[in-house]
């Protein structure tokens, strides 16, 4: 009993828990839309990424008042870029947002100023481990954070998640990716926050895996 107390404290239980969590809904997303179906699990994507935050609380931990804060402007920041990028078209190229990102303001799902907020912290605590210059901590998170969405735009349009004009994402979607995500990165690495490596990496990991397969599943 006392082993298994100090597993729980240390977070071992914690983690393991998580990231079976994680795994589970995803494979069974991946194996239940190649079989055909794909609106009952598309669908449930405001879920999925509702749960992938609440984790991230529980793991990163989201705890104190600064992490907190900076996770308020991650999702301000991300909605601001998002707002400016629908309605005017001026910094992703012209897209729009479709029915399965849930709930929106202006066009623009609350959602995916969470999947910023997300994406954020996770690859800011992977690339605090990539190197101590501050310069490519905020380079490779930004990166990070593209190479995600780069993977995501093949299958983003055949999940009604968003749509660019013209069928496929413009380069400057990317640029403007990298911009802002370095900007918010510049905070984060300037704010010192700590954080679980673990999960972190598990959570990208998994969100990479799920939206590499259908890349190559929409591409083939």
């Amino acid at each position: 009993m006392n082993l298994l107390i100090d597993k729980w404290r240390s977070g071992e239980f914690k983690l393991t828990i998580s990231v079976f969590i994680l795994v589970l809904f995803h494979i069974s997303a991946i194996i239940g839309i190649s079989i055909g179906y794909q609106d009952w699990f598309v669908e449930k994507t405001p879920f999925t990424l509702l749960l992938s935050f609440l984790l991230l609380i529980w793991n990163f931990p989201i705890e104190t008042g600064k992490k907190w804060l900076l996770a308020g402007v991650f999702f301000f920041s991300g909605m601001l870029a998002e707002w400016i990028g629908v309605n005017t078209g001026w910094l992703f190229g012209n897209y729009a947002y479709g029915e399965n990102m849930g709930p929106k303001f202006d066009g623009v799902p609350y959602l995916i100023g969470i999947y910023w907020a997300v994406l954020t912290f996770i690859s800011g605590r992977i690339s605090s481990r990539i190197s101590a210059n501050l310069l490519l901590r905020i380079l490779s998170g930004a990166a990070l954070m593209v190479l995600l969405d780069f993977a995501m735009e093949v299958s983003a349009p055949v999940f009604d998640f968003w749509t660019f004009e013209g069928g496929v994402a413009p380069i400057e979607n990317y640029i403007t990716w990298f911009i802002v995500a370095a900007l918010l990165h510049l905070l984060y690495q300037k704010a010192d926050l700590q954080g679980d490596f673990k999960f972190s990496i598990s959570l990208y990991l998994v969100l990479f895996f799920f939206f590499s397969y259908f890349f190559v599943y929409y591409s083939i």
